[in-house]
């Protein structure tokens, strides 16, 4: 099997070497482990593409590349480009530094990196640690993928995948042993909006801003990808590419005519 590793944190991100291990035991002894990062820290792009200038790539070593540029530019760089000849079989993205859940999905680099293998019809999973209930920004519990996601991987694999589906996979904030349980979980929604602006003044005494996210718990209901987080369970919510509203569809046919 060969895997493409990437993510949003960046080239030397912690999440990226743990990304490497889980994928290697994927792969197992006769497999490739390809890995096309940004070189440097992503998060929030989203799945956004440099149109508006080059992009500049660097071998790290074998099999390992840095892009100046987005999760989205690093995939499409090692799928259209370096393995042009014998592409992917598995895309992973992360293990993203924080958890990418709820109305996170539309912002996240992370999610990203396995939107573009989903479009290039390769199947791709996000995975994502949460950290700030337990754990300081500091110390992650990178453990806890590590010992849990070679084993779901390899069970999402069994399973046949409709096209322009994703598996987003989030860890709660414990130690691997207090993993309460694996759930097939929907996209929640939070109650509160977390995105505030800072605003600072710099030595010249012009202010500017910082965008931020304030780690607040939300009140979300069971069965959603937040909820089992919040409670030491495994999150593996399947996203698709299609936000098509079917309910609003079906209530706009034949309404709108010229």
């Amino acid at each position: 099997m060969r895997i493409l590793v990437t993510n949003d944190d960046g080239i030397d991100a912690p999440g990226l070497h743990a990304l490497r291990q889980i994928a290697e035991e994927v792969a197992g002894a006769d497999g490739e482990i390809w890995v096309f990062a940004p070189e440097t820290n992503q998060s929030g792009t989203g799945h956004s593409l440099s149109l508006n200038e080059p992009l500049r790539m660097r071998e790290v070593s074998p099999r390992v590349y840095a892009v100046r540029g987005t999760p989205t530019d690093s995939v499409i760089m090692g799928t259209r480009h370096v393995m042009r000849d014998g592409g992917p079989d598995l895309v992973l993205s992360g293990v993203n530094r924080g958890a990418n859940m709820a109305e996170d999905v539309t912002y996240s680099g992370t999610i990203a990196g396995a939107f573009e293998g989903t479009l290039l019809g390769i199947r791709s999973m996000a995975l994502s640690l949460s950290y700030g209930m337990r754990s300081p920004a500091d110390n992650l519990r990178w453990e806890t993928p590590i010992a849990h996601a070679p084993r779901i991987i390899r069970n999402l694999l069994t399973h046949e995948w409709p096209a322009g589906v994703l598996m987003n996979i989030n860890f709660p904030d414990c130690l691997p042993d207090e993993v309460v349980a694996i759930d097939v979980t929907a996209q929640g929604r939070r109650d509160i909006n977390p995105l505030g602006v800072e605003e600072r003044l710099d030595t010249w005494g012009t202010p500017y801003y910082w965008l931020g996210f304030a780690r607040r718990r939300s009140n979300p209901r069971e069965g959603t990808d937040l909820w089992s987080v919040y409670n030491n369970r495994i999150s593996v919510t399947p996203l698709s590419m299609n936000m098509t509203d079917r309910g609003m569809h079906q209530k706009l046919r034949g309404s709108l005519v010229l």
